[in-house]
């Protein structure tokens, strides 16, 4: 969810607030009496002043927080259980599409059997479904060459906490019993799959990839799960993924990129993505809540999709911030990430802050005469894509768009996003409190243990204050698509401040590959658009990736 790439300034309101008369501080008793002294110095720290006889007045209600927040400590919370307060990200004046319309997918490519069924691991999921179809192939096959592939290469890549081969295989005969039958579900239908290791299956573990949880088994099953199974998806492994949704490393290793295989796959999303770009399996599940599927996605040169929040249920999914995670496919191409969304998208009636807003995907004929907006002042700048992403434009122009020059308004977006290390503190109260964060392999300050200890300290007031923000931030933004008449834009995939905005804004975003740089691994650019709109962006970016090829590129797995 939250990927190591980025470097966050955590607003910090550090005082002795917490660590003594707030009995936040975990290794020291805090002292029974508070004085004004340490109101005093707590108040220097967080830039207020208050007289003597204002910090004096303090004491009582500071005494009574404190002897608060210990009852309500008492009362175990769950890292399932949300606060009740549901973040939304409609501007006012916004509306979603209300009809639904048929799902149009480009017609199905008539696949053969390859010769050499290596080959196999680099295929679609529409040329898969063509095989199966045409029972060229059957799940079962396919499933156990997969599996195959996930064994042979993860010695190497770590992208595997648990592989569901029991399950697989029985899922996979399940699928040819149907297919042969004549009751085919759709494109999915006896494809095998990989879900990050924060989405819970019956009778397997869901470590979060972390050492205090390593053996911790959820009997649900998430939403996210539920529906590919509904649509006849078979699940091989639980992947890897950075502990607790941070970065590539987990308590199994680093999890690596196969274009080079001494360096980490980045995270959160870090198994996903490898799996699916060493062809290991033709799509995954991965989450987003600061970078994580674009993060791995341009690492590894694989395709994503970051939903709009609100488009996919997080029910039985690892929380790390309940206002800014999201759900969404990781996979070869553009139209395998519609095909995938399209099955897992919708309200469950478990998770409260999913909207019903349709999904309307279509292929477009042409690009031409669209306007598409770019972040211009990103795109100037002297970075080390600048180059790729440049060609980029060119072949947006070369297919007709008509490239409108843009920015997004200006706020401190990336001191805005405490709020998820306020929100993830929270969520993992209980590992802070009980030093089980010892536990985790990451114990340098730019890791999560530092961070929930950190973000005890930040203030209920600033955190409101940064949502505040944030309700303006997403009234700009809605004002600055409208202004420029543009329903996607380009991005950088790191540059001009997008990747933060977006995801404290909650806008949707396709990252996909767009060349090499000199070390011969890929680089990425990411097509963003309005809410509940990842039908045109993701029409918009399939138009460019098949003008372009570098999808079909994948990397040599000499390991």
């Amino acid at each position: 969810m939250f990927s190591s790439r980025f470097t966050r300034r955590v607003a910090l309101a550090f005082g002795f607030l917490g660590s003594f008369f707030l009995g936040s501080f975990l290794t020291v008793n805090a002292p029974e009496v508070i004085t004004t002294e340490m109101v005093n110095y707590a108040s220097q720290l967080m830039g207020l002043s208050f007289t003597e006889a204002e910090r004096d007045s303090m004491l009582t209600e500071l005494t009574d927080a404190r002897e608060g927040f210990e009852r309500m400590r008492a009362v175990e919370l769950t890292n399932d259980v949300a606060p009740a307060l549901y973040f939304n990200p409609l501007p006012i004046g916004f509306e979603f599409e209300k009809v639904k319309k048929p799902f149009q997918y480009s017609p199905m490519v008539k696949a053969s059997l390859p010769r050499d069924k290596n080959e196999l691991a680099f295929y679609s999921i529409s040329q898969l479904a063509s095989l199966l179809r045409s029972r060229q192939i059957t799940s079962l096959e396919l499933t156990q060459f997969f599996i195959d592939r996930l064994k042979k290469y993860d010695p190497t890549l770590h992208c595997v906490v648990t592989l569901t081969e029991e399950l697989a295989l029985t899922q996979a005969r399940k699928a040819d019993e149907e297919i042969k039958a004549g009751n085919y579900r759709g494109l999915l239908h006896g494809i095998p799959y990989g879900a990050k290791d924060l989405l819970s299956k019956k009778g397997y573990k869901t470590t979060w990839g972390a050492a205090p949880f390593k053996d911790q088994v959820l009997e649900q099953d998430a939403t996210v799960i539920k529906k590919l199974e509904e649509a006849g998806a078979v699940l091989c492994a639980k992947l890897s993924m950075g502990a607790l949704a941070w970065g590539d490393v987990w308590f199994g290793g680093k999890t690596r990129n196969p274009w080079a295989p001494e360096s980490g796959s980045s995270g959160s999303s870090a198994g996903s993505a490898s799996s699916v770009s060493a062809g290991l399996l033709p799509f995954a599940i991965g989450t987003e809540t600061l970078g994580s599927i674009v993060s791995p996605s341009t690492v590894c040169g694989t395709t994503g999709l970051r939903p709009t929040f609100g488009r996919v249920s997080r029910h039985g999914a690892m929380a790390l911030s309940w206002s800014m995670d999201k759900i969404g496919p990781i996979c070869r191409t553009v139209e395998d990430c519609a095909l995938v969304f399209n099955a897992i998208y919708g309200p469950d009636g478990q998770d409260l802050t999913i909207l019903d807003a349709p999904f309307n995907y279509a292929p477009v004929k042409s690009l031409r005469g669209m306007r598409i907006g770019f972040l211009e002042k990103a795109f100037a700048e002297n970075y080390p894509t600048r180059s790729n992403d440049s060609l980029t434009l060119a072949v947006l122009k070369e297919l007709g768009a008509e490239l409108i020059p843009m920015q997004l308004p200006s706020y401190p977006a990336s001191d805005m996003t405490m709020i998820l290390s306020v929100e993830g503190a929270a969520a993992f109260d209980d590992l802070t409190r009980s030093n089980r964060d010892d536990l985790l392999v990451r114990q340098v300050k730019n890791a999560w243990p530092n961070v929930f200890r950190a973000a005890r300290f930040v203030p209920a007031v600033e955190y409101l204050q940064a949502n505040r923000l944030r309700t303006k931030l997403i009234q700009d933004m809605y004002r600055c698509l409208l202004e420029a008449k543009v329903d996607v834009y380009v991005s950088p995939a790191y540059g001009g401040g997008n990747l933060a905005i977006t995801n404290l804004t909650g806008h949707p975003s396709v990252v996909l590959p767009n060349g090499f740089n000199r070390r011969g691994t890929p680089t990425s650019i990411t097509f963003m658009g309005q809410l509940f709109r990842e039908d045109k962006v993701l029409a918009v970016a399939k138009a460019y990736q098949d003008a372009t090829k570098h999808h079909l590129k994948h990397p040599e797995l000499n390991f």
